[in-house]
């Protein structure tokens, strides 16, 4: 399992990089391998608002249907365009190719209750005991 520094981690395993407002969002490399092979890979429109701890998509494998949570606040800036038709992308490139949405962030402080890639490597560590 990989966590790259520099990226912020929800406990719902999405990761985010920041660029001034703009937080790019994508799921873990450790949610990747627990859901097998991405089949179907659902994402809100261009302008939409998400809402941080709300379901934003679904992603679908060929084990599980899991929601997607926003690990922060803001409007839908762009989206990955090339996942319906490649999701498997996601598996290959999690932290890369694979991101999933970009977001205007509304409240930077939203970031402050992520974590860093320490912090969530332990939190994955004590769920596999």
């Amino acid at each position: 399992m990989e966590a790259p520094p520099g990226f912020k981690y929800s406990k719902e395993h999405e990761w985010v990089s920041t660029e001034e407002s703009l937080a790019t969002v994508g799921i873990t490399d450790h949610a990747q391998e627990q859901l097998g092979e991405i089949v179907y890979i659902e994402l809100p429109a261009i302008g939409e608002k998400v809402s941080k701890d709300d379901p934003f998509g679904v992603v679908e494998s060929v084990k599980a249907v899991s929601d997607l949570y926003a690990p922060v606040s803001g409007t839908v800036v762009e989206v990955n365009d090339d996942l319906p038709e490649s999701p498997e992308v996601v598996n290959e490139d999690p932290y890369g190719d694979g991101w999933l949405i970009k977001v205007k962030v509304s409240d930077p402080s939203d970031l402050d209750d992520l974590m860093d890639s320490a912090e969530y490597e332990e939190m994955v560590a004590r769920a596999k005991e």
